[in-house]
């Protein structure tokens, strides 16, 4: 798995590519969301757009950082689910816990609000 990252204006964007599986895939994004929180970074979106794939353990990763980030005063948001991780969340219901947007540019904007 790679992971994309670029900062627009004070928010991180995190993009992983590929499968979001346990082991290493979910090690390293556990290591970029630890890093910014531990810069004290507060806004972050993961764009899923080029996520195939996400496990129980991607899942619960995403759960516990999203913990983290409100408990540090910040927020992780998620956007640009493919169909696959669309239904997962919606089944899951992480709808009621993650702030979730169609597009990036949309998730961008919400923190403008």
């Amino acid at each position: 798995m790679k992971i994309n990252s670029h900062t627009k204006d004070d928010i991180v964007v995190l993009e992983p590519v590929g499968k979001l599986m346990g082991g290493p895939d979910v090690g390293e994004l556990d290591e970029k969301l630890y890093a910014l929180l531990g810069k004290g970074q507060e806004k972050v979106i993961i764009d899923l757009g080029r996520t195939d794939w996400m496990s129980s353990s991607g899942i619960a990763l995403l759960i516990h950082h999203h913990t983290k980030f409100k408990e540090r005063g910040g927020n992780l948001k998620l956007a640009n689910l493919t169909k696959k991780i669309q239904e997962i969340i919606a089944i899951t219901k992480l709808t009621l816990v993650f702030d979730v947007y169609d597009t990036l540019e949309a998730a961008l904007e919400s923190y403008k609000k």
